[in-house]
């Protein structure tokens, strides 16, 4: 192989890459799947808990496409973008249609929900052990900063000199072991903040050391300010010390999962408590807000403690839980807080 970069590469990933990752195991490509879409937009150390309850729950992509969607949204639930969660339910379902058995090519992998160009590669490369070329997060930033590729990062144009950067130096032996080192390279030594170029394999050659600015690479397009939305998250209470909670619908934020009630702020709260649930002179406590950000905006999530009679729920996406049972249910990161401040008061 006479590419020195990848050269470099690899002869780093055999000594400092990471090889007891639990999806490394026995890679087969439902395994490499599922990991690959936990991963994306979240950490390892995050994912690993998760992928372990998720393979012991769904070990087969059988089992996967035959659960019910709202278990596999409880063992999404904390990872966040749940929609990744809903499309691998329905790519599994795919797989089955198809016979069972996972697509060995770009075209097949892709018409598949929810992988992209990316996620074929990978599935490709570290399942099948064909050549598969990625374009993830890790990857992108160390080849713009090794080639000091700059311009939006995200626009077409760059993204197009990226994948053929990612293309060429992608090598046809040893493609799974070069994958997995491009993904620890950037995971481990060419972070996001404060990357380790002392220790980088490729450093006498990256054109961003030389610039003395590596983290002025991938370069993006200026940030809008990202919007503050506020909203009231009712801790609505029955006479036997139990919390309503409402099923979202299947998607927008949350999508699928169970919440507390929410109502916007701009409203008649007393009206709305009557209206809706038959609450007449209500108590009603305003509890500690506290902010949640997605990736376009941020909530402010405004609990309210709601006691009283005549409490009218008669529909089959509202239940009535106590502490542990709502924990069952797989519940998203803000409504936990909700739940652990009860504890504190």
């Amino acid at each position: 192989m006479s590419d020195a970069f990848t050269n470099a590469v690899l002869a780093w990933f055999y000594e400092h890459g990471r090889h007891d990752l639990p999806w490394q195991q026995n890679p087969t490509p439902y395994r490499v799947w599922v990991s690959e879409i936990m991963l994306q937009q979240t950490q390892v150390a995050t994912v690993i808990p998760y992928y372990q309850r998720f393979m012991t729950t769904f070990p087969t992509v059988e089992a996967l496409a035959a659960a019910p969607e709202e278990v596999v949204l409880q063992h999404w639930a904390g990872l966040g973008y749940y929609a990744r969660a809903r499309n691998l339910h329905d790519a599994a379902q795919q797989v089955m249609a198809l016979g069972g058995e996972f697509p060995d090519n770009l075209a097949d992998l892709m018409a598949l929900k929810g992988i992209g160009r990316s996620t074929a590669g990978a599935i490709l490369s570290l399942a099948w052990q064909k050549r598969g070329v990625i374009m993830d997060g890790n990857v992108k930033r160390v080849l713009s900063r090794h080639f000091a590729i700059a311009g939006d990062s995200s626009s077409a144009a760059i993204q197009a000199i990226l994948w053929q950067l990612a293309d060429s130096h992608t090598p046809n032996q040893q493609n799974r072991a070069y994958t997995q080192a491009m993904m620890d390279l950037g995971a481990t030594l060419c972070t996001r903040s404060k990357p380790l170029c002392l220790y980088c394999p490729v450093q006498h050659t990256c054109q961003a050391y030389r610039l003395g600015t590596p983290t002025a690479f991938p370069q993006k397009k200026p940030s809008k300010s990202i919007p503050t939305k506020e909203a009231y998250f009712l801790l609505l209470e029955n006479e036997k010390g139990q919390l309503l909670w409402v099923k979202r619908p299947p998607t927008g934020i949350w999508g699928g999962l169970w919440c507390l009630p929410e109502l916007p702020v701009a409203i008649d709260l007393a009206q709305e408590l009557k209206t809706r649930y038959g609450l007449i002179d209500a108590h009603i406590e305003a509890r500690a807000s506290f902010k949640h950000t997605f990736s376009h905006y941020h909530l402010w999530l405004k609990p309210l403690y709601v006691r009283g009679t005549m409490l009218m729920v008669n529909d089959e996406l509202s239940q009535w839980c106590d502490k542990e049972q709502a924990l069952t249910l797989g519940l998203p990161k803000p409504m936990l807080t909700l739940l652990a401040a009860l504890d504190d008061t």
